[in-house]
């Protein structure tokens, strides 16, 4: 294939969770032939949405609590769980119960993370706690408020050092958020989808055509979960988890193909979001079409 003549500009996120996601593109033998047909930014996930929504990428892995209806998912790939995902933890400093939580500190990574515990209080407990801005430093946000909130990898590291936290801020209950979602709903918890954004379907991916973008980035999914013991290889090195952790995550913690379960489940959480004022409503959800 020929290389495309305007490369399809991508905001990714560096992050243990999207590293299946991001296989040919970080591997060979595709990564050469990717490298000319996309240009890669790693970023964080609601910076990924501002990116794309702002036109300066054309593509991006971006939490679904951004999603608008101009932008089109891309069918195939998710960040999901099916009940316990571990890096979202929202940590309670004893004696508060999930009813008597009044303030948070939030980590402010991820906008879908924190709109999810939203709805969990605002809609499924029905009070409303403040969440405060915060850096993910688990244990001078509980010195300061009644729970964390912790995102991605920071929360990752806080599992491990559950024992040194409570031993310097006193006991604490740790509720995974998709765990609770999904106890209160029956579907999984979905944290972020590719989505592209109207412009770049006539300009940057139209120079691909949909469907190779689709087949790009699902044939990426598919290789990342057949070298998963290569990526836990290389993140053993990147961040202070166990070879152990970091496979029970990317294989039974992350769900990454977006299927019909995750579709409605997306639909319910921005159903639920917009019932609570947390996000915009979201009448229909717009797929790029692949045919």
């Amino acid at each position: 294939m020929r290389p495309s003549l305007h490369p399809v500009r991508v905001a990714a996120i560096d992050f243990l969770n999207p590293a299946p996601l991001m296989w040919d593109f970080e591997h060979p033998p595709r990564n050469t032939a990717l490298s000319e047909r996309y240009a890669l930014h790693y970023t964080l996930p609601a910076l990924c949405a501002d990116e794309l929504l702002s036109g300066r990428a054309d593509l991006g892995l971006i939490p679904i609590a951004a999603l608008t209806p101009d932008l089109a998912i891309v069918p195939g790939c998710t960040i999901a769980s099916l009940d316990e995902v571990r890096s979202i933890q929202l940590v309670v400093k004893h004696p508060h119960t999930l009813a008597t939580v009044r303030t948070i500190a939030a980590d402010t990574a991820s906008r879908s993370s924190l709109a999810y515990a939203n709805v969990l209080f605002r809609k499924f407990l029905g009070t409303s706690p403040t969440f405060v801005p915060a850096t993910a430093d688990p244990i001078a946000m509980l010195r300061d408020h009644d729970a964390a909130i912790l995102i991605g990898d920071p929360a990752l590291l806080a599992l491990e050092e559950s024992l040194n936290i409570e031993a310097q801020i006193g006991p604490c209950t740790w509720y995974d958020i998709a765990h609770e979602w999904h106890t209160r709903t029956g579907l999984p918890w979905v944290a972020a989808v590719w989505a592209a954004r109207p412009e770049a379907e006539s300009e940057a991916i139209a120079d691909l055509t949909p469907r190779q973008l689709t087949d790009d980035l699902n044939t990426s999914r598919i290789h990342g979960q057949a070298n998963i013991e290569t990526l836990v290889r290389d993140w053993s090195s990147r961040i202070a988890l166990s070879p152990a952790t970091i496979h029970h995550y990317l294989t039974r913690n992350i769900h990454y193909a977006l299927d019909d379960d995750c579709i409605r489940a997306i639909r319910l959480f921005r159903q639920y979001a917009a019932e609570v004022d947390v996000l915009p409503p979201l009448p229909e959800l717009r797929f790029l079409p692949t045919k």
